[in-house]
C-alpha cells in the first residue's frame, strides 16, 4: 500500500510514519530528511537547501520532484511505501499522480497553536539526525540523545519565525491538497492532538485495518 501523510509540521507525521515502518515494513520517505542529509554531507543540493529551509522557505517543485521520483525507483518501495511531507501542493501532486499511485491520504490535524509548541520545544541529535519531540523530551537529559549520545540543538527552521513563515507557507499551499484528495474519495481526516499511538490507532481503522 502506498500511503501518504499530510499535515502541518510538528503533527506526528514522521513518528506515524515509524509506526507504520514497524508494523508493516513500509519505508518511510521524507524529502526533508532527504534534504538534511545532503545538508550534513555539504551536496550541492544541500547547500541550495540549507540557504532556502534555514529561512523557512522551500525548495523548488522541480529539484524536490526528481528527489522524489528517483527515491520511488528504489526496490524497498516495490510494495508500498509512507510518503511524509511530499507533495506539498498541487503541482507536486500531479506530478505525484505520474509517477505513482496512492492509495490513502492521511491528513493528521493539528492547530497552529500546537504546533508552534511542539517545534518550539523539539530538538535534533547532530549525530544520528534524530528528531525529539516534546513528548519524548520529557525523558532527556543534559541535553544529550537518548539513542547516541550526540548533542542536540534547535534547528533554525524550529524557531518562531521560521515557524510561522512556514505555518503561512503551508496554509496557502498544502492545505488545497485535502480538497484534492477529498474528491478522489482517498482523504481520511485524524485528529493529531491525541497522544501518539491513539492517533494511530485511529489510522488504522480509518484504513479498515486491526490493530
Amino acid at each position: 500500500m502506498n500511503i501518504l501523510l499530510i499535515g502541518p509540521q510538528g503533527s506526528g507525521k514522521g513518528t506515524q510514519s515509524e509506526y507504520f515502518f514497524e508494523k508493516y515494513k513500509l519505508p518511510h520517505i521524507s524529502t526533508g530528511d532527504i534534504f538534511r542529509e545532503n545538508i550534513k554531507k555539504g551536496t550541492e543540493l544541500g547547500k541550495l537547501a540549507a540557504s532556502l529551509i534555514n529561512d523557512g522557505n522551500l525548495v523548488p517543485d522541480d529539484v524536490t520532484n526528481k528527489i522524489v521520483e528517483q527515491r520511488l525507483k528504489n526496490q524497498d518501495c516495490k510494495k508500498g511505501f509512507v510518503l511524509d511531507g511530499y507533495p506539498r501542493n498541487i503541482n507536486q501532486a500531479k506530478f505525484l499522480d505520474k509517477i505513482s499511485k496512492i492509495d490513502c491520504v492521511v491528513d493528521v490535524e493539528v492547530s497552529d497553536k500546537e504546533t508552534v509548541r511542539r517545534l518550539s520545544k523539539r530538538r535534533q541529535c547532530k549525530k544520528c539526525n534524530k528528531i525529539h519531540g516534546p513528548i519524548t523530551m520529557d525523558g532527556i537529559k543534559g541535553n544529550k540523545c537518548p539513542i547516541c549520545s550526540g548533542d542536540l540543538y534547535q534547528r533554525e527552521d524550529d524557531k518562531p519565525d521560521a515557524i510561522m513563515k512556514r505555518l503561512e507557507i503551508y496554509h496557502k499551499e498544502t492545505e488545497p491538497l485535502i480538497a484534492y484528495y477529498k474528491k478522489k474519495g482517498i482523504l481520511l481526516e485524524i485528529d493529531g492532538e491525541q497522544p501518539i499511538e491513539k492517533v494511530f490507532e485511529d489510522i488504522l481503522k480509518a484504513m479498515g485495518k486491526k490493530q
